[in-house]
């Protein structure tokens, strides 16, 4: 007697995963930030156009520059601790509406008050810094882990990509709108940076809502729990180190010496211009190659593309073909995001959700913060001891810093569990 054969398991047809880019959540996340980045980038620029129009003078730039800096520094660890307390969604509003605000400020006082244009200045570094560990913790509640590697990659391709065109299309928009007109669009651009992005997925804290709220600690109680926690990931202390070198090192003796090599070694600025060009578009296409790469020691491949960044104060040191000059910038543009884009993702993948906010800001307390000290001296070191010397040492310090990081515990593969799952 035929039996009928025993039906077949049904094989699994689940669909592929969706590109980050098809996320609805994820593009309003992706447009907020983008704007931020844009108009982050854009004041410095748009206040130069001010001096080159006499709206502004030199000595009143710097004091600008130097309250925006200062509003960053002081709001940067603010908001880790507010986004770690509250709503990740509401400090991003809060504090893109304050800059936003700064903007007509500005316009304000520009050509009649550089105390209200001081003071608005400070507002709108407040209004940045406060938003950026908020940025990086909304990220982690609205991208799926497996996906946030692309989805920062694509963050930064964004912000790339404006930096290279911006200039060209804020020089455009110059012949036919006035400063205080630019400034306003700055506003606007932190109004997007406000009201666009969504809602994460999840709170910050995954706690029982039956559970008894517990009492908050103080500010300074947590704002020294996330240093804690930082410290409970030794490849994250290592990358801190290998950052501050290169930035208060390698970053500022070139920015300081590309310059003056520049214009006495080669008698033009076009290599300026051109070093400056190619790093961006370096930059460019190492996010765009990063979005792929899945090196088996993730950690290992960052920091040698950290420590690419020194080929640029080396290139500077010998008498090489300006192109020469030009590649290195384009390697240590490359380098910069295959070590940046690994490093947000892993510190999203590995610290606690509800001291993330905190963390991501004592690495942008490190990032923003060390550069203008690192510019403010090494300029007096070059007169001193001059410029061969000073860019041999930011050399050997890019090299030698992140390889030395690479031998710390846990930084092979940025994680304190062993290697994660490619996406």
């Amino acid at each position: 007697m035929p039996t009928t054969p025993a039906p077949t398991a049904a094989k699994s047809t689940a669909p592929p995963p969706r590109s980050v880019l098809r996320d609805t959540a994820f593009l309003c996340l992706w447009t907020g930030t983008t704007a931020s980045g844009l108009a982050t980038w854009a004041l410095p620029f748009v206040l130069g156009l001010a001096v080159l129009h006499r709206d502004l003078g030199a000595t009143g730039l710097g004091l600008v520059l130097a309250a925006r800096t200062a509003g960053f520094l002081l709001a940067v660890a603010v908001g880790g601790v507010l986004a770690d307390r509250h709503s990740r969604r509401a400090v991003v509003l809060w504090s893109a509406l304050a800059a936003a605000v700064a903007a007509p400020l500005l316009a304000a006082g520009l050509g009649r008050s550089l105390v209200l244009m001081t003071a608005a200045a400070a507002l709108a570094g407040a209004g940045q810094g406060a938003c950026r560990p908020a940025f990086q913790a909304l990220t982690a509640e609205t991208v799926a882990p497996e996906r946030r590697q692309r989805a920062n990659a694509a963050m930064t391709i964004a912000v790339r990509s404006a930096t290279l065109t911006g200039p060209a299309l804020t020089a455009l928009l110059a012949a036919f709108l006035d400063v205080s007109t630019l400034l306003l669009g700055i506003g606007l651009l932190w109004l997007v940076a406000a009201l666009v992005p969504g809602k994460g997925a999840a709170g910050p804290t995954a706690a029982d809502p039956a559970a008894e709220p517990a009492a908050r600690a103080g500010f300074r109680a947590e704002f020294l729990e996330g240093i804690r926690e930082a410290r409970r990931h030794p490849w994250f202390l290592a990358g801190l180190a290998a950052l501050a070198a290169v930035i208060a090192l390698g970053y500022s003796a070139t920015g300081v010496a590309l310059p003056l090599i520049s214009r006495d070694r080669y008698d033009t600025g076009w290599v300026l211009a051109a070093a400056m060009t190619a790093y961006t578009v370096g930059a460019l296409l190492g996010a765009l190659l990063v979005a792929r790469l899945r090196p088996r020691s993730q950690g290992w491949a960052a920091f040698a593309g950290l420590a690419a960044y020194g080929v640029a104060p080396l290139s500077l040191m010998l008498p090489v073909h300006p192109l020469v000059v030009v590649a290195a910038y384009a390697v240590a543009g490359a380098g910069i995001e295959l070590f940046n884009v690994p490093w947000f993702t892993a510190t999203q993948r590995e610290v606690a959700p509800e001291k993330l906010a905190r963390v991501s800001s004592l690495d942008f307390l490190v990032s923003y913060g060390l550069a203008p000290v690192g510019l403010a001296l090494i300029a007096p070191a070059i007169e001193r001891f001059g410029t061969t010397p000073v860019l041999a040492v930011a050399a050997a310090a890019c090299f030698l810093v992140p390889a030395a990081a690479a031998l710390v515990p846990t930084a092979r593969h940025f994680t304190r569990t062993g290697p994660a799952a490619g996406d």
